[in-house]
């Protein structure tokens, strides 16, 4: 089955689908069912045509209606049984389809079909010499292990389709492994790390032990170091305080005789501004004030007025 459900177009044998062995044995299957089905339609308009011989032609002469009325019921019940016997073919396509598809779906397959092709007289020709070989000339029965009730899965596509799963996973497989190895080779390269880091420890330590009674002497030294100079620190702050009391009793007197200079000063500048008021050049200053002062005043009324 192809990825079309018809009939190539190219040139096959005569009386070849171009199909394998299997899917030629169930081509033959379903033809064998049509001609069936076809010689029973045909079987029932013979049918038709007989009763109609048996129950209406009983006399010799007929009038124009009654040739009318028979052919007329006649016409009725073969186009009732064709037109039931079409309806019945084109369901029982759709069911055997409906195999195909369903056979496809389990493989994740999406089928799909040219109607296009269905009228082709070619390969319809090509199908009608194929039908006529197969049951006129050798009149071949189908094997009995060929013949299914139901279709079996398609087992080249499902064979193709393992072995691509197969071949994914044997790649996956060759992929997990040169993993593993990476990763054995890398933790192969941590464990030697790992084995080197312990023994610088272990040296680590024992140089640490060496070390550790010429800290504990410096520590002493340190520690001899830092009262000696806490000592002195307090010398030197004792010192400090000792200076900075006789500073603060110089700073009081140092105050105190600014005060007296600033009232010193202040009564010498009260004295000399007494004498510069007292001198003849500060009067007649005074009185050349004052007399400008009334031009002014006499200025501003006359201005206002």
């Amino acid at each position: 089955l192809s990825p079309r459900i018809s009939l190539c177009s190219h040139s096959y044998p005569q009386a070849e689908l171009g199909l394998n062995e299997h899917h030629q044995h169930e081509a033959v299957s379903y033809m064998r069912f049509a001609r069936f089905k076809r010689g029973l339609c045909l079987k029932t308009v013979d049918s038709c045509f007989q009763d109609l011989k048996d129950s209406r032609l009983v006399e010799e002469t007929f009038t124009v209606d009654e040739v009318t009325d028979m052919l007329d019921g006649l016409q009725t019940v073969v186009h009732s049984e064709v037109e039931s016997e079409l309806i019945n073919t084109a369901y029982t396509n759709v069911l055997l389809l409906r195999q195909l598809f369903s056979q496809a779906e389990k493989w994740y397959l999406k089928l799909q079909t040219d109607i296009s092709e269905l009228e082709n007289r070619e390969l319809l020709e090509q199908v009608a010499e194929f039908e006529k070989s197969e049951f006129t000339s050798s009149n071949k029965k189908p094997s009995a292990d060929l013949i299914k009730p139901k279709l079996a899965p398609i087992n080249e596509g499902g064979s193709e389709l393992l072995n691509k799963a197969v071949a994914c996973l044997q790649e996956e497989n060759e992929k997990l492994k040169t993993r593993l190895k990476t990763i054995e080779t890398q933790a192969t390269a941590a464990l030697d790390e790992k084995s080197k880091l312990e023994k610088s420890l272990k040296d680590l330590q024992m140089i640490q032990g060496d070390q550790k009674t010429d800290v504990n002497k410096d520590i002493i030294e340190l520690e001899n170091q830092v009262a000696a100079l806490k000592c002195q620190f307090e010398k030197t702050l004792n010192d400090s305080t000792a200076n900075q009391k006789f500073l603060e009793e110089n700073l009081v007197t140092t105050k105190h005789d600014l005060l007296k200079v600033q009232d010193q000063l202040s009564t010498a500048e009260k004295e000399l501004e007494k004498k510069f008021q007292q001198t003849a050049a500060y009067r007649n200053m005074k009185e050349i004030l004052t007399k400008k002062n009334e031009q002014i005043k006499d200025l501003r009324r006359r201005l206002s007025k």
